[in-house]
């Protein structure tokens, strides 16, 4: 990538989203943002007591995210953020129309496993269904890939920089 892009590492909780995105920032040479850090404490308060988020929750969380991938348009960075809904991406796009999606996509039953052996993390198991109903996978139209999250995180980011570096 001549100009580095500003990455937005998506995808359903579980898929590692807060590992991969580190470690491919590392590999791009650019910052880390972990997008958890942009909600208001509201968002963690009700997620945390398994209540699902409503779209005027995420919006003010959306439009922080967007802005620091903004102020990173040229420079690169990756950023972690679920961005389940096509909805949520047009509106990190609006306010960062550069950034590119790497989907960390799989199995429900390799993430659902992979969850339940988190600690201290505040998105309980019970969501998994509800993030996997409301996912809209990366369109044609939309910058971006979509990688398996099978293997070791290693593995993952490899075939995430070998994907980022094939887009046109």
């Amino acid at each position: 990538m001549s100009t580095p892009k500003v990455v937005v590492v998506m995808g359903v909780a579980g898929t590692g989203k807060t590992t991969i995105g580190p470690l491919l920032a590392a590999r791009l040479g650019v910052p880390y943002a972990e997008g958890d850090d942009f909600h208001p404490s509201a968002n963690i308060a009700r997620m945390s007591a398994g209540t699902p988020l409503t779209d005027d929750d995420r919006w003010p969380w959306l439009d922080a995210i967007g802005s620091w991938a903004h102020g990173r348009a040229g420079l690169g960075g990756v950023v972690s953020c679920s961005a389940l809904k096509r909805s949520y991406r047009d509106r990190l796009r609006a306010e960062a129309p550069g950034v590119v999606f790497v989907h960390l996509a799989g199995d429900r039953a390799l993430i659902e496993d992979r969850m339940s052996h988190r600690q201290g993390h505040f998105m309980p198991t019970a969501l998994l269904d509800s993030q996997f109903a409301t996912l809209q996978p990366l369109q044609e139209d939309e910058a971006g890939v979509a990688v398996d999250v099978s293997g070791s995180p290693e593995e993952i980011t490899a075939r995430a920089a070998k994907a980022l570096a094939e887009l046109p």
